[in-house]
């Protein structure tokens, strides 16, 4: 096994281009383990480790570009704000180690469809920047996973960073596993609020061969909140349009048994995670529309 090691990202993008197949590895957390359980034996490893600027971050702007190796740890602490349903995914990614040192560019190029991150950035609208010798481009969250632990990169390309839009609205994750720590999802659901859009945006995940967004759920609760005109009045939510919220969100799962949990379960454990975060995300927003009217603002 061959160990390429460049300094600069230009290298880097040389080095790629000219073995397409060498797998890029830069915290380490999924790449090591397919080696050490010999799952994987790549020709040629490609370390991303030299590399400072894939773990810093740009905040101006609507968006912020998150370097591909920005660690949980960091996305945790400083952008907990601007990223709060990244944030929350991040705490549940493995232990404190993992976290320090895995990023969601990892968690992207490995695609599973278990990934902590990718309900969120599904939720978030994110996009995802691919580069390669041949130039940059943006792919869209919704089509970068392709398949089972496939993604949409081109051989040669790799993943500079992640853009995602700050939360205009309350957003949550939760995950479902048989304990808090160092254990792969049973299944894991996200929801974002998009206020200036008047928009709801999901992602679920280890309940696809893919990670997915559930849109039948998604219009359906968009259009309740506008009829009812609860963007505006920040009512309480009727706990039919939550059942029926839930419902849209288990249907939108193709799960599969296996030894973490069957497919029946996971349906159900989605649905129950759907009805409670609308209910942590709305009693947010309602607060914050409160706040508005009782300022003044509105």
């Amino acid at each position: 096994m061959d160990f390429l090691r460049p300094a600069r990202w230009e290298d880097a993008l040389a080095a790629k281009a000219e073995y397409p197949q060498a797998v890029p590895i830069s915290g380490g957390t999924d790449v090591m383990v397919e080696i050490n359980f010999g799952h994987r034996r790549p020709e040629q490893l490609l370390d991303l480790g030299r590399i400072d600027e894939l773990g810093t971050w740009d905040g101006h702007g609507p968006t912020v570009r998150l370097g591909a190796a920005v660690p949980y740890t960091k996305i945790m602490e400083h952008l907990g704000r601007q990223l709060p349903g990244l944030a929350l995914a991040s705490h549940t990614v493995a232990s404190p180690q993992i976290r320090n040192r895995g990023g969601v560019g990892g968690n992207l190029g490995t695609a599973s469809p278990a990934g902590d991150a990718h309900p969120a950035l599904l939720a978030a609208g994110a996009e995802v920047e691919a580069e390669s010798v041949r130039g940059s481009r943006l792919i869209p969250i919704d089509d970068f996973y392709t398949g089972v632990k496939r993604n949409a990169l081109a051989p040669d390309e790799l993943i500079r960073a992640v853009h995602i839009r700050k939360a205009s609205g309350p957003q949550q994750f939760s995950k479902v596993g048989t304990r808090n720590a160092m254990v792969i999802a049973v299944c894991a659901f996200a929801l974002a609020l998009h206020p200036a859009e008047r928009a709801v945006r999901t992602g679920v995940g280890s309940a696809a061969p893919t990670p997915v967004r559930a849109k039948d759920a998604e219009a359906f609760l968009t259009a309740a909140l506008d009829e009812e005109r609860l963007w505006d009045r920040g009512g309480p939510l009727p706990p039919a349009l939550a059942r029926q919220f839930a419902t849209l969100c288990a249907a939108a799962c193709n799960p599969i048994d296996d030894v973490r949990g069957t497919a029946d379960y996971r349906r159900h454990a989605v649905g129950v995670m759907a009805r409670r975060t609308l209910a942590w995300t709305w009693e947010a927003y309602r607060a914050t529309t409160a706040n508005r009217w009782e300022g003044g603002a509105a």
